[in-house]
């Protein structure tokens, strides 16, 4: 075996290839985000630029030597410019590009008819199949960086390795903490290198550890002695290229498709006969190689006349459906009992993806036919009729979502009523048009609430009757531009006359317009306000004293695309928010600004009962929690939630949707019971976290263990 130490490849300025912002969501827009060189994107979550960090800092080299659509100034680049290690004669590459398309003629002229000798295809697998046969020497690519650094005069110095065999020890392998930038003292690690080339080396095993470092987005184990890869390779969910070509494998492990941010997948001469089917959730490959190996005829035809899409494609739609996931428990909160008969209802939130967002360039990962509506819709019916809540609000449902489907079979199925607007930009359209704008819309059991009133809350028309606010530039560049809304509804029970007011909202979604969330919802709140004011003068022969807005009961649910650290939680919870909060940034809306924001409910997020769920929202380049039923802890006690989601079955998914969940959010369910008249309290002054009674913090300790477990 070669004792050669494998090579690292380094950059002085690198990052960590981490998800979009944890604050907010990467949900569906009709126009993509801007992105800045080295941003991630927040709907594909991978680097815009296509770059390897060099040995010698100084910024990025093109991607040596895989370079998916771009292969003539690859070659141009990383022959003609510099001469190869193990190169004897000849100018600097011309006897390699020679040789290259001297074997690329012979092979395509032995083609099966079907497929052209002009076939862009296998002419670009047979080039990546040449140059990976040419990079066998130990640790070519990371000596090739070298040369191309030195040449590019980017530098003399490498990083020193200080422990390479610690990788939780700063300084290590190119981890270092940052001490201060700018003056502030900075604790996060600062990762220097993503690369790692061990090809070459005759090695016959690879340690697990190597599994460990899940920032590596390159990582070169061609041409040893490989006849196994681990399972847990599929802990490198930062990869972008992985070359395993010119080993001994005979089949590669099914969770290499949990690595999907892969663009280039390298399997060239090995003995492979055929790919698992998991593969097919790599929506982002460009480029699986496979030249060299004995192939099935199906693969090898796939990609010799359509590409590596269809591929990929195949596999997808035609992977094994896994087994169905545990039903996720139900979870008890202890209360007392409330004397004499209980008042309860269950409320459902959920944000089913608009058919019109459902895209395979959004969720390529998802079978075609687990992402058309036809299939979605019943899944989604079923799942939501399954709970029987006695409210229901749903978010992204277009207008003839609501009138052909979901309305008439609502209403058949479960015995609901409903209430339905669309956002804002419905009102600029042709009937036509107009069908596929999504909204919100609240279902109620007919048999136990009758509607009162409804209202429609559309935050571009109230910023624009906001005296203080209407005028300034951020405004009307920032919040009028966005059509999102709420749906407010009252209702009554017709048993126990008790009332209550759901709201049902969805927030802008872009990460990079916190502010925008934050003033969305501070208009919500207050628009709110008004409204229970005038609700609470309405007659009433309900035992429960409604002379007061703030004791008429409140929920208020739907998609915040905003996360539990965010500016919009903290506001809900705590009723009050600086006006210097970070969320703001250097933007100005009038008194939210100059003054702050306040309101006057008692809210608190249901499941912060039992610790907020692992996520809300689950797809490959987001996952986290940004759906939340919020109601007025004066009124309303929780005493019950739908936990999450069998972790053992999310261990082996990429994301949703899927063939069991039909939509990229997860359906919430929270049962709630009223407390008597008599108990309920005056509202709060806020001077901490509201609703955060020593019984909420018990209940937390006690049940949030049981998130994700198994009946």
């Amino acid at each position: 075996m070669n004792t050669f130490p494998p090579q690292l490849i380094y950059q002085q300025n690198g990052s960590s290839n981490g998800q979009v912002s944890p604050n907010h969501s990467p949900t569906r827009s009709p126009s993509p985000p801007i992105v800045s060189s080295g941003q991630t994107s927040p709907s594909l979550g991978y680097p815009a630029t296509h770059g390897v960090p060099t040995m010698y800092g100084g910024g990025n080299m093109p991607m040596y030597p895989f370079q998916p659509k771009s292969q003539s100034k690859l070659l141009a680049h990383a022959y003609i410019s510099h001469p190869l290690p193990n190169q004897t004669s000849g100018p600097p590459g011309q006897t390699l590009i020679s040789a290259s398309v001297a074997v690329n003629q012979q092979q395509l002229n032995v083609l099966s008819p079907e497929v052209t000798i002009g076939s862009i295809h296998w002419q670009q697998q047979l080039n990546y199949a040449q140059i990976s046969r040419q990079s066998a020497s130990p640790h070519h690519h990371a000596r090739q960086a070298a040369v191309v650094a030195r040449n590019c005069n980017l530098g003399s110095s490498a990083i020193a390795i200080t422990d390479p065999n610690n990788p939780n020890k700063p300084p290590v392998n190119g981890v270092q903490t940052k001490k201060e930038i700018n003056g502030d003292r900075q604790d996060s690690l600062h990762q220097q290198w993503m690369i790692i080339d061990l090809g070459g080396m005759g090695l016959k095993n690879i340690s697990k550890e190597l599994f460990q470092y899940k920032f590596l987005t390159t990582l070169y184990i061609n041409h040893n002695n490989l006849t196994y890869i681990s399972p847990e390779i599929s802990k490198l969910r930062s990869l972008v290229l992985l070359d395993m070509s010119g080993n001994k494998l005979s089949d590669i492990p099914p969770e290499v498709g949990m690595l999907t941010n892969l663009r280039d997948l390298l399997l060239f001469d090995n003995n492979l006969v055929s790919l698992p089917y998991e593969l097919g959730t790599l929506y982002k490959l460009e480029t699986l190689g496979i030249e060299g190996n004995p192939i099935s005829d199906l693969f090898k035809n796939l990609l010799q006349k359509e590409g590596t899409s269809a591929v990929i494609s195949y596999l997808r739609d035609n992977c094994q459906v896994p087994p169905y996931p545990m039903e996720r428990d139900w979870i008890m909160l202890e209360n007392e009992p409330a004397s004499g008969d209980r008042d309860t209802f269950t409320l459902l939130c959920y944000n089913i993806l608009c058919d019109k967002y459902a895209t395979t360039q959004l969720y390529g990962y998802t079978p075609s036919w687990a992402l058309s509506w036809d299939y979605r819709k019943d899944r989604i019916a079923n799942e939501v009729l399954n709970y029987n809540a006695d409210i229901v609000c749903l978010q992204e449902v277009n207008s003839s979502q609501y009138e052909d489907y979901f309305k008439e079979v609502y209403s058949k199925r479960g015995d609901y009523d409903s209430v339905y607007w669309q956002k804002s930009r419905a009102k600029t359209m042709s009937d036509q048009e107009r069908k596929s704008v999504d909204g919100c819309a609240t279902f109620f059991k007919a048999s136990k609430y009758r509607l009162i009133d409804k209202q429609l809350i559309e935050f571009n028309q109230v910023a624009l009757q906001r005296p203080d606010i209407k005028k300034t530039e951020d405004m009307f560049n920032r919040v009028i531009t966005k059509d999102n809304i709420a749906v407010v509804t009252l209702l009554e029970n017709k048993s126990s006359l008790s009332r209550i007011i759901v709201v049902n909202c969805h927030i802008h979604w872009d990460p990079s317009y916190a502010d925008v969330k934050l003033v969305q919802v501070a208009m919500l709140m207050d628009e709110l306000d008004k409204l229970a004011h005038r609700w609470c003068t309405l007659p009433s022969q309900s035992p429960y004293n409604y002379s007061d807005p703030h004791k008429i009961s409140t929920i208020i649910c739907g998609d915040f695309n905003s996360t539990p650290d965010s500016g919009v939680y903290e506001f809900l919870s705590r009723g009050t928010i600086g006006q210097d909060h970070g969320d703001f940034g250097d933007h100005i809306y009038g008194s939210y600004t100059s003054e702050g924001l306040s309101h006057k409910l008692s809210l608190k997020s249901s499941y912060s009962n039992i610790e907020e769920l692992p996520f809300t929202h689950f797809t490959p380049s987001f996952t986290g929690v940004i759906d939340y039923i919020w109601y007025s802890t004066n009124t309303l006690t929780v005493t019950g939630l739908l936990g999450g989601v069998d972790r053992e079955y999310l261990s082996k998914m990429v994301g949703f949707p899927n063939a069991h969940f039909p939509s990229d959010h997860l359906l919430i369910l929270a049962e709630f019971r009223v407390k008597p008249p008599q108990t309920i309290p005056p509202p709060p002054h806020f001077g901490g976290l509201a609703g955060g009674s020593s019984s909420g913090s018990s209940s937390q300790r006690r049940f949030s263990s049981q998130l994700g477990s198994k009946k």
